[in-house]
């Protein structure tokens, strides 16, 4: 039985810099998002485009998640809204847990596309997620990039 976890928009914050500090010292600098939140530092902004998973008070597993408009569309062929998640990560005691898994369902919900570039060794956790290579349907050359489809999903379902 897989435990459900709350997904929560994080605060730009100087709380939140505190916690995120907390990961940059397991994970790799290219995961680190300290710099991208110091950088946009507005006491409790509500609209963060972070998002993790407390384990008491503690941020135990982060992601950034970013909404792209059709007009900025960069990747698919025929332009559309679709999500791009970044810098997931677990802090190395949580993991193998459902934190990550629990941070790709939240962004699934939102029934969009998504696209992420898979990093440290992690396409074996993003196939189990019915995450894919970039196909013909892209003008992206990027062979890095990984994509879900939720029509993909309601496939793997029935």
């Amino acid at each position: 039985m897989e435990m459900e976890y709350f997904v929560e928009r994080l605060k730009v914050n100087y709380k939140t810099l505190a916690q995120f500090k907390k990961f940059k010292a397991y994970g790799q600098k290219e995961l680190s998002m300290q710099e991208d939140l110091e950088a946009n530092i507005i006491e409790n902004n509500s609209d963060s485009p972070f998002y993790g998973i407390y384990f008491g008070n503690q941020l135990v597993a982060r992601m950034s998640l970013y909404f792209i408009d059709t007009h900025f569309d960069y990747y698919f062929n025929n332009s559309q809204t679709y999500l791009e998640l970044l810098k997931l990560e677990v802090l190395a005691e949580y993991q193998g847990k459902g934190y990550g898994t629990a941070l790709v369902s939240f962004a699934k919900s939102f029934n969009l596309p998504i696209v992420t570039k898979p990093i440290l060794n992690s396409n074996h956790f993003w196939e189990k997620l019915n995450f894919s290579s970039i196909t013909d349907e892209t003008k992206s050359t990027n062979s890095n990039l990984l994509i879900w489809h939720p029509a993909n999903e309601m496939k793997n379902i029935s």
